[in-house]
């Protein structure tokens, strides 16, 4: 096979997908399908995002996947390597130039001005699940259209904003059993951040270091230089080594602010990293930036190879609201991506919580009786009783399969015999045990069987 054509097929099957030449209408390059097996896990982890969210006092919110271009032009920066390299961005029907949302946060923050929530009690914090969009290379857990799970606070200044989002961004990850590290820097205000920005420069004009570094960075130079600390480039990580550190041009109140937020995250016994080098690849942020790596167990990935694995990331942006059009208000939040949070839990073997819902599979004999069935069905669920069937199916043992594929406490049977005598066939689907009981008790005998069995039930395994 020649190489050109094998290291297609290769980049393909990273990306999830199909080698080309198989299908006559493949799905695009970096799309995903999630599939009946996977959602478990997907249930597992929503399930986990809203819960979290909820018990931290954050609301649900929903923002358009289609935004003007300017907005992200604005908040996100031009010179990000999202807007100017990977943003799905066109022109509408109307003429419009409008973007496919590569990040969240500006669409919340364009949310908060234009429906007035300053005059909401603050701070005001927002919860957010969706899909986002982004022309990257395709990796393993990296996709062009993948979700995330975000949190937003508006209106609160103080340092226990910060920790509350660190705080469930690592509650999140332990509580499925993923072990990670917070990795933590401040890149202070625009008075002190300036003040590091000058002594950054003069140390890359140094001798011989603006020539070694690579294309990207020396536009970097220009443009942004703090992100000359986070390139993933073996020469540009070199020459970062010697680099002044920004935690110690700090002003009073930014190096406040950050000391407390470790001093919380101490107290919490929460993992953390002072890193130098993060800035996180977005203008807007200010003081606090954290990221979230994985711990890995054989210890053999790079610092670098973990950043590139980063399972999310976030930090404070005191000064977009106003940038935005608002009026000045503090803000901080994070974004955590579900597709590789999936992967780690399945690569990890991680074993997931049977599913311990009180389900009862209504089976069917006959023409007749699977009328009646139907009927009881409806009953039973109207009632308040978690039902399950397979109505589509005549053969019995079909039926029962799909009662242990649903992990059914019991089975209903109705067929023709128990229709003439007023009955119907119960079974347990763990013993085998099967007994007749009156038609009409179906009600009052299922509500006192599962009762006693969930009193039997010990739960504590260790899944989630």
């Amino acid at each position: 096979m020649p190489r050109r054509k094998k290291m297609k097929i290769e980049e393909a099957k990273a990306g999830g997908e199909r080698p080309r030449g198989q299908l006559k209408y493949p799905r695009l390059r970096g799309m995903k399908d999630i599939l009946f097996d996977e959602y478990k896990y997907w249930d597992l982890v929503y399930k986990k995002a809203t819960e979290l969210a909820r018990v931290y006092g954050f609301k649900r919110i929903e923002t358009p996947i289609l935004e003007r271009l300017e907005l992200y032009e604005r908040a996100t920066g031009k010179s990000t390597d999202i807007v100017s390299k990977e943003m799905y961005s066109f022109v509408d029907k109307n003429g419009e130039k409008v973007a496919l949302r590569p990040e969240a946060t500006p669409g919340l923050v364009r949310t908060y001005i234009e429906h007035g929530m300053l005059n909401l009690p603050q701070p005001v914090k927002m919860f957010w699940l969706g899909p986002v969009f982004r022309h990257d290379k395709p990796q393993a857990g990296r996709y062009r259209q993948f979700n995330q799970f975000d949190l937003e606070i508006f209106g609160d200044a103080t340092p226990i904003a910060d920790v509350i989002l660190i705080l469930v961004a690592y509650n999140f990850f332990r509580e499925l059993q993923i072990a990670v590290q917070i990795q933590i820097n401040s890149i202070g205000c625009k008075e002190c951040r300036e003040q590091y920005i000058e002594k950054l420069l003069n140390f890359y004009k140094e001798r011989g270091k603006r020539a070694k570094l690579c294309y990207d960075c020396k536009k970097r130079l220009v443009k942004n230089p703090l992100r000359l600390l986070d390139c993933k480039e073996e020469v540009c990580i070199k020459l970062r080594e010697d680099a002044p550190q920004i935690v110690d041009s700090l002003c009073d109140s930014c190096r406040d602010h950050f000391i407390k937020v470790l001093e919380y995250l101490d107290e919490l016994e929460i993992p953390y990293n002072l890193n130098p080098y993060l800035v996180r690849g977005l203008d807007y942020y200010n003081r606090t930036v954290f990221e979230v790596w994985p711990v890995e167990e054989d210890g053999e990935k790079s610092r670098e190879n973990r950043a590139q694995s980063a399972l999310g990331g976030g930090g404070r942006y005191d000064n977009l609201m106003e940038y935005m059009g608002g009026r000045e208000t503090p803000a901080c939040g994070f974004g955590l991506g579900i597709e590789r949070t999936v992967l780690l839990i399945r690569e990890k073997n991680i074993p997931l919580k049977k599913d311990d819902e009180d389900y009862i599979f209504i089976a069917q004999l006959g023409e007749q009786a699977r009328r009646k069935a139907m009927n009881l069905f409806e009953e039973m669920r109207r009632s308040g009783f978690k039902v399950r069937q397979l109505f589509t199916k005549d053969s019995l043992k079909a039926q029962l399969e799909e009662a242990d594929r649903v992990g059914a406490k019991y089975s209903l049977i109705l067929g023709q015999k128990e229709l003439m005598d007023g009955t119907i066939l119960l079974r347990d689907m763990e013993s085998g045990i099967q007994e007749v009981i009156d038609y009409k008790k179906i009600n009052a005998d299922m509500e006192k069987r599962l009762s006693e069995k969930n009193k039997q039930t010990k739960n504590g395994e260790n899944s989630v």
